[in-house]
């Protein structure tokens, strides 16, 4: 079973809105067993909708569209869908009701704009929006189904649980598409994919793999569709066994799991404490930490030292050593993780020194150079990584670097 989605507006195509419908519509659909083959976003143009409509209808079951329902003249979904049906307009009461009470509660007028969101094609089946004036409408040839929804996000979503999906699902006989997310830390992209080949290549050939790289980490999908689901997931489990036998430590969870989510269950298991010195990653280390619940028992403090004299003042850092190093240097990153462990009395000291660009890098130390540190009452690690030239990208990865290094300092690596 294939579907297309469709979004419709002017304003996604100028970059004015991010288009979140075709992503939350996808998973409702995907969820449903429903295959999405293409996804396309178009202006509010006549000629443009009729094409990627009767497209769709040629090379789907399904074909979701969003967008371009309002009251004004620049709205034309659904005038134009009712002449590619070959349908009147014509009132439809409940809805008509339905917006003159909303707005009347709102203290807006009820004018000739406002009544003609009831006007629908009477060919359609009505989808009641009871969180907008705009209804959804379902359409049906020859086997195939054309749904138009609203673009307002949280319109769309009701409709979508509330209408759309329970009808798709009495509508067609769906089998279903499972997926299983494994998250993989500490190898880059080809070297997990030379390590785990032979894994690769033995799975059953209705399992499809895909690897998605994130900042610090790569997320291993195994995916099948239209099967029977329950059977399928037992094997995506045994697969997934198998892997964790090759790459025992490298696993940090399944579907959202992350490395920050792993090291806080460590932490707070083990009853120990952290505290973190940035300066080129500006805070987002301790942001992640405290941004889970229950950080609380563990996280001491964070220290941004941006400046070369709040690295001497707050954390201990040697002048001499800046001086003669510079900031970007082992010997001042590991002087950060140690000061920030002592001053906060903590077990663990995470410290991250670099340069984010895009100005101040050299031959020596281009920019994305970044030190790395953790200290524990045992030893004080440093790492070395160059973290890309983009400087999100850079703040990103060392982040995801340093929570990883501290996850194998707790391990004992």
């Amino acid at each position: 079973m294939k579907a297309t989605i469709i979004t419709i507006g002017d304003e996604i195509l100028i970059g004015q809105i991010v288009d979140t419908n075709s992503v939350s519509i996808a998973k409702h659909l995907n969820a449903a067993g429903i295959v999405v083959r293409e996804k396309l976003s178009i202006g509010d143009d006549r000629a443009q909708i009729v094409e990627a409509v009767e497209r769709a209808l040629s090379a789907s079951e399904v074909t979701v569209v969003t967008g371009g329902l309002g009251p004004t003249k620049d709205d034309i979904t659904k005038k134009t869908l009712a002449e590619m049906f070959r349908s009147e307009m014509r009132c439809n009461q409940r809805v008509s009701d339905h917006v003159e009470r909303m707005l009347a509660e709102r203290g807006i007028e009820f004018n000739e704009l406002n009544r003609s969101q009831a006007m629908v094609p009477a060919c359609c089946t009505v989808l009641f929006n009871a969180h907008g004036t705009a209804p959804g409408m379902w359409f049906e040839r020859d086997g195939h189904v054309v749904v138009s929804l609203p673009g307002v996000p949280f319109e769309m979503e009701h409709l979508m649980e509330d209408e759309v999906m329970p009808r798709l699902k009495a509508h067609f006989a769906l089998r279903q598409i499972v997926h299983r997310t494994m998250i993989t830390a500490g190898l880059p992209e080809s070297m997990l994919a030379k390590r785990i080949e032979a894994w690769e290549n033995a799975l059953p050939p209705y399992l499809k793999l895909a690897y998605l790289p994130n900042p610090g980490a790569v997320r291993l999908r195994l995916s099948a569709y239209e099967v029977e689901g329950e059977s399928v997931a037992r094997e995506i489990d045994r697969q997934f066994e198998a892997l964790r036998k090759i790459i025992p430590h490298n696993i940090i969870g399944f579907e959202t799991a992350t490395m920050q989510e792993l090291v806080h269950k460590i932490l707070t298991e083990r009853g120990l404490t952290l505290a973190t010195a940035e300066s080129c990653t500006g805070g987002v280390i301790a942001s992640r930490f405290t941004a889970m619940p229950g950080a609380s028992a563990y996280f001491r403090c964070g220290v941004v030292s941006y400046s070369n004299e709040s690295k001497v003042n707050l954390l201990g850092v040697n002048p001499a050593d800046i001086a003669r190093y510079g900031a970007v240097s082992e010997q001042v990153a590991r002087q950060m993780a140690e000061g920030a462990r002592r001053t906060a009395g903590a077990d663990y000291g995470v410290a991250t020194t670099g340069i984010a660009g895009p100005a101040g890098g050299s031959a020596e130390k281009p920019v994305g150079t970044v030190w790395i540190a953790v200290s524990s009452p045992e030893r004080t690690v440093v790492l070395l990584k160059q973290c890309g030239t983009d400087r999100g990208q850079i703040i990103d990865r060392a982040s995801a670097f340093a929570i990883s290094l501290l996850r194998d300092c707790l391990n004992g690596k």
